[in-house]
């Protein structure tokens, strides 16, 4: 097992909360769906599970 004992990862950076309502800041993968989301590079966004890569134009 590696990291630190009793450390969790940052899924908050995953979500944006505006009173009552919670959106979703980064890009949802296509190919896996619901619950993986996309890292965000300067020129396009990729999925870590399936490999996907989309580029921005």
């Amino acid at each position: 097992m590696t990291g630190k004992k009793g450390s969790s990862p940052n899924v908050y950076a995953y979500y944006k909360v505006d009173g009552d309502k919670i959106s979703r800041i980064k890009k949802i993968c296509s190919r896996c769906g619901k619950g993986v989301f996309m890292s965000e590079h300067k020129d396009r966004h990729t999925c870590g599970k399936c490999g996907l890569t989309e580029f921005n134009q």
